[in-house]
């Protein structure tokens, strides 16, 4: 179920990212196209649309995330685990950037790069040439 999201809280959320998407960290400015308001739990696993359970997301991790709040990360044990969480996680302690490439340090660095494609090859191209002009 999609939901309008005031214009006033847009502002809020897109100012407190820094127009930055919260997950893979893509200035808004550098994408052709305006970034999404996600509902970090969504609405039809409960979530609220309040400022705790909303983020700035570029449409590539918005679209890979979807409605989901989790993903599988050891198929064998079927152990699921939680996607970072912009208002809860510190993102230094789950992921970091090496030659563009987004590396996870946790299982729920692990499946939130996994699910969200951060390292298809357009994306790491696009980071390494943000890092490179300095926006990165």
């Amino acid at each position: 179920m999609s939901q309008k999201i005031p214009n006033h809280i847009r502002l809020l959320v897109a100012d407190r990212a820094g127009y930055r998407c919260e997950y893979c960290r893509v200035p808004e400015l550098f994408l052709a196209t305006t970034y999404h308001i996600d509902h970090i739990v969504s609405l039809k696993h409960g979530g609220q649309t309040v400022l705790d359970n909303l983020s700035f997301s570029c449409p590539h991790c918005n679209q890979y995330k979807g409605t989901d709040v989790a993903a599988f990360v050891d198929l064998k044990s079927k152990k699921t685990i939680r996607f970072y969480h912009p208002r809860q996680d510190k993102w230094d302690e789950h992921f970091e950037i090496k030659e563009g490439e987004t590396l996870s340090k946790t299982n729920i660095g692990e499946a939130t790069v996994r699910v969200f494609n951060f390292n298809l090859p357009e994306r790491v191209m696009l980071r390494m040439e943000l890092k490179r002009i300095g926006y990165f």
